[in-house]
């Protein structure tokens, strides 16, 4: 259900919380040594990642609900036009999704027509009851950082869906002072009730990190440790959140490490010449599920320490 905070309410008055989920297509074309077995076809896949400690599942757009579906569910989808919001908002309250995420436009609009697309998706997550997380996403109206605070200045209440792979990769976020690109996203960090959890370098979309989470990644060859900065981002939003919700709101957390097919996962060659995903993707979320809630543990340490002192912007 939707909350008067515009985020996923689960109509308790527990303290805000974390629900990590996983995007389905992460378990896409996977390497044949995945930890991932048996295979979905064979099992109860449901089960087994309810076992490996995730909470639901995001379905993609077109996807029929599973007749042995045993976790809850949220789904996602696009909106190019104002005229395509209300279908889609209407499709995914009947298929009983606790929301969705939607990529919004093409990333060409002029203002107006940006606009447009933002009061369309507004109206009918309030008419259907859903809450709609607009990504934060490349070939979209929320591309560009400066563009998309300022929809959040004239509509304070949007709400994101912060996938920040596509601004540290697309806009360089490292390139130049990174505290500065900090501040300036607060806006956005505010709004977030959704994050798509994949973590990029400043020339890759898709990075893969160790399971020392405190270490720098071997692959973080470069001046860039991008796990540190991934971990303050998805902390910071988390904080956002936090700073924004009332008892029984739910924070999305989903990995989304999508295949080679997308151009996400690089592949080298095997020892056989065959190409290969230099890492294996569910594996890769289980360790974004621990660092997803330990960055939930930071954001509430930095909320209550707030609170408890009354410095409004305190970050540390």
């Amino acid at each position: 259900m939707a909350s008067a905070s515009g985020f996923l309410n689960d109509g308790s008055t527990e303290p805000p919380k974390l629900r990590v989920f996983l995007n389905l297509d992460n378990l896409v074309d996977l390497r044949p040594d995945s930890v991932w077995l048996p295979k979905p076809e064979d099992m109860d896949c449901y089960r087994k990642l309810r076992e490996d400690g995730f909470e639901g599942v995001q379905m993609a757009t077109d996807d029929p609900l599973p007749s042995d579906i045993s976790l809850p569910y949220c789904g996602l989808d696009r909106i190019n036009t104002p005229e395509q919001a209300d279908a889609v908002a209407l499709k995914h309250a009947a298929r009983g999704d606790l929301c969705i995420t939607v990529h919004a436009g093409w990333g060409l609009e002029d203002d107006d027509a940006v606009f447009r697309i933002v009061e369309a998706i507004l109206s009918a997550s309030q008419k259907h009851l859903l809450p709609i997380f607009i990504e934060t996403h490349r070939a979209t109206v929320t591309q560009d950082m400066w563009r998309t605070v300022q929809l959040t200045k004239r509509f304070p209440e949007i709400r994101f869906n912060g996938d920040f792979s596509h601004y540290y990769c697309g806009q360089e976020m490292a390139y130049g002072d990174w505290s500065e690109k900090l501040a300036f996203l607060e806006p956005v960090f505010a709004r977030v009730g959704f994050v798509h959890g994949r973590i990029a370098s400043s020339g890759c979309m898709q990075a893969p990190i160790d399971q020392d989470l405190t270490a720098r990644p071997v692959q973080a060859h470069g001046a860039h440790n991008y796990l540190d900065h991934f971990r303050e981002l998805w902390t910071r939003a988390m904080l956002g959140f936090l700073r924004a919700a009332l008892p029984g709101d739910v924070l999305v957390f989903a990995p989304e490490l999508l295949p080679g097919t997308y151009y996400y996962a690089r592949k080298f060659p095997n020892a056989a010449g065959q190409l290969e995903e230099e890492s294996d993707r569910y594996a890769q979320a289980l360790l974004y599920k621990d660092l997803a809630r330990a960055c939930f543990a930071e954001g509430a340490r930095r909320n209550n320490n707030r609170e408890s002192s009354g410095a409004g912007g305190d970050q540390s």
